[in-house]
């Protein structure tokens, strides 16, 4: 049972991933999160309203169960597979992160001062949320996808935009977490 608790290596998820993605690229299908997000905006109305929900949301139906899967496989992840081994970080990593008000560091995935609802709903947390969410989903809209779409159909399938896209997500994650993160915190 202690083989479950470890993170499959990469020549067994890579290939898996790779499986996926040529079954879904054989029957003309993509994978990406956000179109997801748009068939539950259709399903709900929202084509009435905005032109860019108006489409057969009926033939993307398929794609939802990624959204199943996504939140099913994670519940069963954290709570059945993943153990609560230590995590091992470096000195430097963790003063940055002691300055930043961190304080269970390396005992966790998800630091508490970050994933748990009482951040969530504090001032900061809500604007955070809200920003955030609105940043995403304007750069998800504006780059044509997310970067799950991007980085693994997109570039899967060879696709020049979705290389310049997936730079662009690098170097943006890098202005996050090197420019505006520490004055946020």
């Amino acid at each position: 049972m202690e083989y479950l608790l470890q993170p499959w290596p990469w020549y067994v998820s890579g290939p898996c991933i790779a499986l996926i993605m040529f079954l879904l690229l054989y029957s003309g299908k993509t994978f990406g999160m956000s179109s997801n997000l748009r068939t539950l905006c259709a399903i709900g109305g929202a084509g009435k309203k905005v032109e860019f929900f108006k489409f057969d949301w009926k033939s993307q139906r398929w794609n939802l169960i990624v959204v199943f899967g996504a939140i099913i496989g994670g519940f069963i992840a954290h709570n059945y597979l993943s153990n609560s081994i230590k995590i091992d970080l470096s000195e430097a990593t963790i003063q940055d992160l002691t300055t930043y008000g961190f304080t269970d560091i390396g005992n966790s995935l998800l630091p508490h001062e970050l994933f748990s609802w009482e951040a969530a709903f504090s001032f900061k947390g809500i604007a955070i949320l809200l920003i955030g969410g609105f940043l995403v989903g304007f750069g998800t809209r504006y780059a044509g996808g997310c970067t799950s779409g991007h980085a693994i159909t997109g570039l899967s399938s060879l696709q020049i935009p979705s290389l310049i896209a997936v730079i662009g997500f690098f170097i943006g994650g890098l202005i996050m977490i090197h420019l505006i993160y520490p004055i946020l915190f």
